[in-house]
Parts: C-alpha cells; sequence; structure tokens
C-alpha cells in the first residue's frame, strides 16, 4: 500500500472510504444500514471517534473522522470486524438477499485468513485533511454522493448522510459542525 494512503497518529482526521466486497448493494436497506449506524456510534461512544462527515451509500461509505483516544486505522478495523460479523448474520436469515452470503463466501475463499466470510474490500484508503479547501471538497463530495448515483434530488434527502445535519434537519448520526483541527508542520 502506497505511503500515501496510511494512516499515521491519532488526531489527524482523515477522508475514509470503507467498500463492500464487489460493491454489493446492501447498506441502502435500513436494516443492514442500522448496522453500520449502530457500530459508528459505538466507536464514538467507545473509541473517542469524532465524525465531520459521512455518508452511507448502498455499496460503500464515506467519513471524514478523527479519533484522539484510539488510532484511526484500529477503530476502523474493529468497526469493519463487528459490521462483517452482523452483517452476515443478518444475511444468513434474510431469505431476500441470503445470495449476498455466497459472494462474500467467494471472496473469504480467495484469502489465506481462516475467515468464512470477507465483507469488506481491504483498506480503508484514508486521506488525511490538510487544508479547509481539502475538507470542503471532501464534504461536498460526501454530500453530493447520493445525488450524483441518482438516488435523490438534492442532498438533504437521503437519509443516511451529514447533509442532513449541515441542513439542521433529523440525522441519523452525531457530527462535529466545525473544520477540523489541521496538521501544522513545522
Amino acid at each position: 500500500m502506497s505511503e500515501k494512503y496510511k494512516a499515521f497518529d491519532p488526531g489527524y482526521s482523515y477522508f475514509i472510504t470503507l467498500t463492500l466486497v464487489e460493491w454489493q448493494n446492501l447498506l441502502h436497506i435500513p436494516l443492514y444500514a442500522e448496522i453500520i449506524i449502530d457500530s459508528i456510534r459505538f466507536c464514538q461512544q467507545k473509541k473517542g471517534l469524532e465524525l465531520f462527515g459521512y455518508v452511507i451509500m448502498p455499496s460503500h461509505i464515506h467519513l471524514i473522522a478523527r479519533s484522539e483516544e484510539t488510532p484511526i486505522g484500529d477503530v476502523v478495523r474493529d468497526l469493519k470486524k463487528y459490521t462483517a460479523n452482523q452483517i452476515t448474520e443478518r444475511l444468513a436469515k434474510d431469505l431476500e438477499h441470503k445470495s449476498m452470503l455466497k459472494v462474500f463466501a467467494e471472496a473469504a475463499s480467495q484469502i489465506k485468513r481462516n475467515s468464512r466470510y470477507k465483507v469488506w474490500q481491504d483498506g480503508f484508503h484514508p486521506e488525511v485533511i490538510m487544508s479547509n479547501r481539502f475538507f470542503y471538497q471532501k464534504l461536498k463530495y460526501i454530500h453530493d454522493n447520493p445525488v450524483e448515483a441518482g438516488l435523490v434530488a438534492s442532498a438533504e434527502l437521503y437519509p443516511y448522510s451529514s447533509a442532513r445535519n449541515y441542513a439542521k434537519l433529523d440525522y441519523v448520526l452525531e457530527i462535529i459542525l466545525e473544520t477540523p483541527r489541521l496538521i501544522t508542520y513545522s
């Protein structure tokens, strides 16, 4: 993996992307979106995760986040592991979407780790937020994602996005409504 896409010290803010294996469309279904939401809330409460922006798309998640308590890589690792277990448990009982388990099982068969299912693609492509311009560019990208995908006509209509927080509408996750502290180089 390139050094450009590694998370460094706690306290840095990052633009993060988590993607389901083979871009499976699952996270728009409320049952599965709630798994993600509940896990992020847990990370906010117990691991010091601070969110500045988010969108939960059908096949992937974008976050602008940091944690001063726990390295962001550890937070993401734990979030992916827990949500993968929860998703596969629910899929096993979900007759309508159970076929996705085959995709996740096939992905797991391609790796050496002892795992029945591989739900998430490897990595999380962290990009450090180094300027206000970059922050607002990524925030706009996050908020425009559901519109560009044709899911809604305007960003604040998408239920799983911080665009609702910024528009002062009901939202699913708490965020910090300010620009994150930026990295300063000596």
